[in-house]
């Protein structure tokens, strides 16, 4: 029965995808035969956004951006393409957004998820172990769509970091996301990455080179060239990065490879493919331990190895440190070890297809494939192997535009409809439960960090490889008095497929009211199956299949055209995954229906101002929205977060360009309970050193669990404010300034520790030679050396534990040349 079912949802969603692709070459082969006849100089969309021609024409499939002269554009000249259907623009868009296109990327230096935060507010994101793999949006992290799809992220923000080498524009929405993109895990916002798109007019392109500290060097290059003008183009982009790091024994080496393909066979139809390859080999940071208010204000370190009930020196659970002394604690001595691996590999391809059916038709198709590895082993017995985690989508979309009677109005009406499927298969092994930071003295040799496996928890675990052990996928009782004796991670080998259809209707009343509501429901077949049991025991596994429902409704008033007042609400429900998005076997080997079970509700209320005449573009949002946060033991709790956020552009001729952004966000707990890795970080010292400090001689980690209250969400701060001003000379002499200011937030869930009010300047100088392309560029990072903290894991589970410290003020000059 579950093969039939899944042998339909295949049919179900091959005509789709095969009809669009079908379409487009047969498209291709008639105009070949009549080549003759085409107008080869009918402009695509992508001269339209070079020649800055505004259009309210809904069948402008790709995303415009107006270019003044390597200037940011306002987010008014944008639109946003994909999350809510056909393209719109912000002020038509009921949501509060932050577009960031390529020239503003550079300009402020965005180079990562965590650097989104120097232009978009309410974005703080803790540090998650040097490497973050999603967005932090409105205090959870987000979801990651390209295209209007969703890509594969990490566990808890834990993953594979991104390269940006791929990508035109970044698009951040807040909440959760709309009914055209579907049911996902993370629902405080998301990010939609607009992939490179090949030019169809023209050939142009550039290549940088860049030098920075820490024998930090990437490289560049960018090309695109039409194949037939204005029907065919081909876009090639390399980059490489092959950096040190200020941090011990740490590095950043990656490897990326973008191909992008464009056919435009006729003014009515596109198709778009690219691919993307991308190999990283880094290390994982955990920060510096021992997170006392001592080390936060004065950076002093507590001394003296941990020492566990059973008198093993080995860092492990509920061990007790007897203090021998302080020390001012240099900030790059962070929680490394030169022996670790962790290397990751993606491969991704995406394809487009998009047609004018008529006057009033059009046809969407988007396709996704990505696959995910993974190899690391730590030698603080953290392991997580992704042998192989394969995800593909399809969505395809009718949309039709029509007048419509209401009542006895005339309304303008606008209907998507379309159907969604996606499949995900997951094998990952992992191995976290003898993870023991606060024991480790940072100041004593390597070998005080490495944790040696006894033959005990050996004999918990499974032998994956030589030396390497990871939890089984399931319990399983090997001495048959009914408890498990295995210890449990997020090992997991699942399948799961996904169906969505979706309907999506928008009214405009007349120029001043309109109306956007869109229902949608997905249902979840979902196996999974341990893929490494114990020897001798039958792999346990278990099935499951859900329906999940979401809707959004807005109402829009524009009392004139320049501002829009919106009105939004929004219902999700989502899912809980584990390691590389796939499921896991719970309580009695049976996946947990509470992973399914996960609701969301936004109520959002925004002002948006913004004109083609005006230099300013500005906007403004309240915000409360209820959702669950997934603690690290794959449970839930809920959280209620309330929140105001504002951001306003100026752009001045050719000269000026500048943006500020600021939010302020209260997240607690919803009368839920909490976790944390350690209750406080007292407990991990004895209280044989009351001049240093007075410990409770609990041990660390002690797995701490709070009662169910109403305490605000650790780790965030309340106040978020990021500014960025640069200005460019008529005689090409340039320079930027931003800075991000946080304001205090507690640490650990009792506020016993305190990261005080903290800021962050940065600063560039640069020369440009309009005529010849070239542009000399040197950015200074933490201009005034502030020794900054953050915190290092979403949600708050490590606040007693790990911090994170900021690196000094560092350089990089770059230099890029256009052809």
């Amino acid at each position: 029965m579950k093969r039939t079912l899944q042998r339909w949802r295949i049919l179900i969603a091959a005509p789709w995808a095969l009809g669009a692709f079908a379409a487009a070459a047969q498209q291709a082969l008639d105009d070949r035969a009549d080549a003759k006849s085409v107008d080869q100089h009918v402009k695509s969309p992508d001269s339209d956004a070079q020649n800055k021609t505004p259009t309210n024409n809904p069948a402008i499939l790709s995303t415009i951006l107006v270019r003044a002269k390597s200037l940011s554009s306002l987010p008014d000249h944008a639109r946003l393409d994909g999350p809510f259907g056909p393209p719109r623009s912000l002020l038509d868009t009921p949501r509060s957004v932050t577009p960031i296109n390529q020239e503003l990327q550079r300009q402020a230096g965005i180079n990562g998820l965590g650097d989104i935060q120097k232009v978009a507010p309410d974005t703080y994101a803790p540090n998650t172990f040097g490497a973050q793999s999603l967005p932090e949006i409105r205090g959870q992290l987000g979801e990651i769509f390209e295209d209007g799809l969703r890509r594969q992220g990490g566990n808890n923000g834990f993953g594979l970091p991104l390269s940006f080498n791929d990508i035109e524009q970044i698009d951040v929405v807040k909440g959760p996301p709309p009914v055209a993109l579907g049911s996902t895990q993370r629902v405080g916002g998301f990010v939609n990455l607009i992939p490179k798109r090949p030019d169809l007019d023209h050939p142009q392109g550039f290549g940088e080179l860049s030098a920075g500290s820490w024998n930090g060097y990437r490289g560049q290059l960018d090309y695109s060239t039409p194949i037939t003008p204005g029907r065919s183009a081909f876009r090639v982009s390399a980059e490489d990065r092959e950096e040190g790091s200020y941090y011990d024994y740490a590095h950043y080496k990656s490897h990326d490879l973008y191909l992008a393909y464009a056919l435009k066979p006729d003014g009515d139809s596109r198709f778009d493919v690219n691919i993307e390859y991308l190999h990283i080999d880094f290390k994982d940071i955990a920060g510096i331990n021992r997170a006392t208010q001592a080390l936060i204000d004065h950076g002093t370190y507590i001394t003296g190895q941990g020492v566990q009930p059973n008198g093993s020196t080995v860092p492990g659970a509920f061990a007790v440190i007897s203090p021998t002394g302080t020390v001012q604690l240099p900030r790059h001595r962070v929680l490394t070890d030169p022996r670790d691996v962790d290397t990751d590999t993606t491969v991704l391809a995406n394809a487009r297809y998009q047609r004018t059916l008529g006057d009033n038709a059009q046809f969407y198709d988007r396709a996704i494939y990505q696959h995910l590895s993974r190899n690391e082993v730590a030698n603080d017995s953290f392991v997580e192997i992704i042998k192989g985690a394969d995800t593909f989508e399809n969505r395809g979309e009718f949309v039709f535009d029509y007048d419509f009677d209401l009542f006895g109005l005339a309304a303008h009406d606008q209907s998507d409809f379309g159907i969604d499927v996606r499949y995900i298969h997951v094998v990952g092994y992992s191995q976290f439960d003898t993870e023991a930071d606060n024991a480790v003295d940072l100041n004593g040799p390597l070998q005080n960090r490495r944790i040696a496996l006894t033959t005990a928890q050996q004999a918990q675990l499974v032998l994956l490889r030589p030396g390497v052990y990871v939890s089984p996928g399931a319990k399983y009782d090997a001495n048959g008095d009914g408890v498990g004796d295995y210890l449990l991670s997020d090992t997991t080998g699942s399948d799961s497929y996904q169906t969505g259809l979706f309907y999506q209707h928008d009214i405009r009343f007349d120029r001043h009211w309109s109306a956007l509501f869109g229902v949608r429901g997905d249902y979840y077949d979902v196996h999974a199956k341990d893929p490494l049991p114990p020897p001798g025991f039958k792999p346990a596994e278990d099935s499951i299949g859900r329906l999940l429902a979401g809707a959004n409704g807005a109402l829009t008033w524009k009392p004139i055209s320049s501002v829009a007042i919106y009105l939004a609400d929004s219902f999700s429900q989502s899912t809980s995954n584990s390691i590389g998005g796939g499921t896991v076997l719970g309580a009695n080997n049976k996946i947990d229906p509470l992973n399914f079970a996960t609701d969301s509700r936004l109520y959002e209320l925004g002002i948006k101002y913004g004109s083609e005449k005006s230099p300013w573009y500005a906007d403004a949002a309240v915000f409360q929205q209820t959702r669950g946060l997934r603690n690290r033991d794959g449970s839930n709790s809920g959280i209620k977060t309330r929140g105001l956020e504002t951001q306003i552009f100026y752009r001045s001729d050719s000269h000026l360009f500048a943006n500020i952004g600021a939010s302020y966000l209260d997240a607690r707990y919803d009368h839920s309970s909490a976790f944390q890795d350690t209750r406080v970080v007292n407990d991990a010292f004895d209280d044989s050193r009351p001049d240093i400090i007075i410990g409770t001689g609990i041990g660390s980690p002690n797995f701490a669990a709070f009662p169910s209250s109403t305490r605000r969400l650790q780790g965030l701060p309340h106040v978020l404010v990021s500014a960025l001003a640069t200005y460019q000379f008529d005689d090409g002499f340039g320079t930027t300034l931003s800075g991000v200011y946080t304001s205090s937030f507690p640490l650990d869930y009792l506020a016993t520790v305190v990261i005080p009010d903290q800021y962050t300047l940065n600063a560039a100088v640069y020369y440009r030679w309009e005529t010849a392309g070239t542009e000399v560029r040197l950015d200074a990072y933490n201009l005034t050396d502030r020794k900054n903290f953050s915190a290092v894991f979403d949600g708050g589970y490590f606040g007693a534990t790990d911090v994170f410290p900021s690196e000094p003020i560092h350089f990089m000059i770059s230099l890029r040349q256009r052809f």
